[in-house]
């Protein structure tokens, strides 16, 4: 990578024609590439426009989106055990595979990941069933103790704090304590209505606890609306008939919209009481395939409360999510879970933020009896070997799944220490292969106003299959999964910005790539 003061004189000699693109990185479809800097020794110019490449990808930096809030994944109770023991064993792999995932210096080896999601109380990876109050009837939540939370996974959380100051800490409960519920256990059963009105001061508590902590809480969310699912698959039977599901093998809760709206607007209240309004609440935490329905309903019963919906991948497909945008453009979109089985093939299982951490060769440990993650069970991000050794995953930086949300954290995350992290803006394709990329832009504002912004580009090559009909329509629909030929092709595009074109071939695979240029 270039330094800054080199650039800045080149662009301020010719402020348009010597726009260039220095920074590229790459990930490859046959892995000979993973998350590589390119560092090429001359630069891609933009100069006047030509004809258009195969591709043709038009900027348009005067339409702006919304910001990017970061990437990241889960840690659970199991992740940050399998982590502290690494850390015992093997300090410095422990140190080094920290590093690599988080450390988001501009232009350092490594993904940026800042986004970490940690669930309050037990999940389907702990070890035992617990909340942070189990004292039956204690509605004034005297006896609420944050360490009832193993001590590891706050000594990880500080570790990884420490790699990245910008770590975004968003939390959330499997389930409320099993007092509270119409069960009388954390699996399975509902919030009974006596405590609808009480439960946001547990919720606040849990905020309070992580900030004791020395662990701001970026945002925290009423309920994991969960799909139990013994294989991963879009077409799980739960999944499709209801928003919320009660899955007796591990700590869950159906929670309907009404009830969730109510428990959101006390905790909005409670949070901006006690100098917490900073704290975003989000809701819904389930599936594509009811977006448009469960967080339109909530929406609607208490919108004001609610800085936007989180989304997971189980159940249909990205453009479920349409509707919910359609009717709420203004509110948040946090995709927040989703993850695929060990043994499945890593092109199709590229996402966006997933699910466990860490865990080892088998997917464990989990909550005793329970049928999630069945079959070869939940692949984490990086496997923690009992030795001491690591290796990471087809959604991790070893595999493409998240390499391919480190290339997209590449481009979004802060130009300048403190700065601010990136924002969508407009893009198109056009070209006789426009169907075979797609493109995400971006531009990434400075602390100082006499620095140039840096834009930059996303591009997912799939031409590994075939241009049929099927396939361009399984695309539109957020669907990679059909049965296609494979044949790599890299795609020749030329890129338009303000005027001016670049030329670049994208091979297959996911590339980022980015230029300097001023404020408009």
């Amino acid at each position: 990578m270039r330094g800054p003061p080199i650039f800045s004189l080149l662009l301020a000699a010719h402020p348009i024609s010597s726009q260039q693109i220095w920074d590229i990185w790459q990930t490859t479809w046959d892995r000979s590439k993973l998350l590589t800097s390119l560092a090429p020794s001359t630069p891609i110019n933009f100069t006047t426009p030509g004809a258009i490449g195969d591709a043709n990808i038009v900027v348009t930096d005067s339409s702006l989106f919304q910001t990017i809030a970061g990437f990241g994944a889960s840690l659970t109770d199991s992740s940050a055990l399998v982590l502290n023991n690494l850390k015992s064993k093997n300090s410095a792999n422990y140190n080094n595979l920290l590093k690599y995932m988080f450390n988001s210096v501009d232009g350092a080896n490594a993904a940026g990941l800042n986004y970490i999601r940690v669930p309050i109380g037990a999940s389907d990876f702990s070890d035992s069933a617990y909340s942070l109050d189990d004292i039956s009837g204690d509605t004034s939540f005297s006896s609420f103790n944050i360490d009832r939370a193993p001590s590891y996974l706050f000594s990880v959380l500080k570790d990884i704090k420490a790699v990245n100051s910008n770590i975004k800490v968003h939390i959330l409960p499997w389930s409320p304590p099993a007092w509270m519920k119409d069960s009388g256990t954390m699996n399975g059963g509902s919030l009974q209505s006596q405590y609808v009105s009480s439960y946001p001061t547990y919720l606040l508590k849990a905020v309070q606890g992580f900030q004791a902590k020395g662990i701001p809480v970026y945002a925290i969310s009423i309920q994991v609306i969960i799909s139990p699912f013994p294989s991963i698959r879009v077409s799980h039977p739960f999944a499709k008939n209801e928003p919320q599901n009660s899955n007796p093998t591990y700590p869950t809760a159906k929670m309907t919209p009404a009830v969730e709206g109510q428990i959101g607007t006390v905790l909005r209240t409670l949070l901006n009481d006690n100098g917490l309004s900073a704290v975003k609440v989000v809701g819904y935490e389930h599936n594509w395939d009811t977006a448009g329905a469960y967080p339109v309903q909530l929406m609607q019963a208490a919108g004001d409360s609610f800085a936007g919906a989180a989304l997971h991948c189980y159940a249909g497909v990205v453009s479920g999510q349409d509707t919910f945008h359609n009717a709420y453009p203004s509110k948040e979109i946090y995709f927040t879970e989703c993850t695929g089985t060990y043994g499945s093939d890593w092109w199709s299982d590229i996402k966006v933020l997933m699910w466990n951490l860490a865990l080892d060769g088998s997917g464990n440990p989990k909550f005793p009896g329970t049928n999630s993650c069945g079959g070869a069970g939940c692949r984490p991000l990086v496997t923690v070997n009992s030795d001491g050794s690591y290796s990471f995953n087809q959604e991790s930086i070893d595999r493409v799944s998240v390499y391919a949300m480190a290339q997209v954290s590449k481009a979004t995350y802060p130009k300048d220490a403190g700065g601010p992290y990136g924002q969508r803006i407009g893009v198109s394709v056009g070209g006789n292969l426009s169907w075979a990329l797609r493109v995400g832009a971006f531009v990434t504002q400075r602390t100082s106003s006499s620095d140039w912004l840096r834009y930059s580009l996303v591009v997912l090559n799939c031409k590994p299959f075939s241009q049929s009909n099927q396939f361009r329509a399984d695309q539109q629909k957020g669907d990679d999964s059909a049965s296609t030929s494979w044949n790599p092709v890299p795609v020749k595009t030329t890129i338009a910005f303000r005027g001016m074109q670049a030329t670049y071939t994208f091979p297959v695979g996911v590339t980022t790539l980015w230029w300097f240029a001023p404020a408009q």
